[in-house]
């Protein structure tokens, strides 16, 4: 018997290269104000590099690695809001998720 997969949220788009996040209060990216993020999927290199960064630090090491992986700078990123926060999480886990 099949499980069936748990439809994706409106403000998720998954794609093969990455996952597009829209965000419920847009933030100021290098001066601009944008309501979405793409997040491109990770790779063994990037976990090696947010590991190393943050010194074991959970929060440091997530901060990191949504970085590299968003490409938008971590002051950047502590700006969100937690509900975008735990949506750029959410995203996350699907790209990390084998389903």
């Amino acid at each position: 018997m099949s499980q069936a997969i748990k439809a994706l949220p409106k403000w998720m788009e998954v794609t093969d290269e990455g996952v597009t996040v829209t965000l419920k209060y847009p933030i100021d990216v290098t001066d601009v104000k944008t309501d979405k993020l793409f997040m491109r999927a990770p790779c063994v290199r990037d976990l090696r590099a947010a590991n190393a960064a943050a010194n074991g630090d959970d929060d440091k090491r997530e901060m990191v690695m949504f970085a590299s992986l968003t490409q938008v700078g971590e002051n950047d990123l502590v700006a969100l809001k937690l509900v975008d926060h735990a949506r750029l999480q959410a995203g996350y886990f699907r790209l990390v998720s084998d389903e």
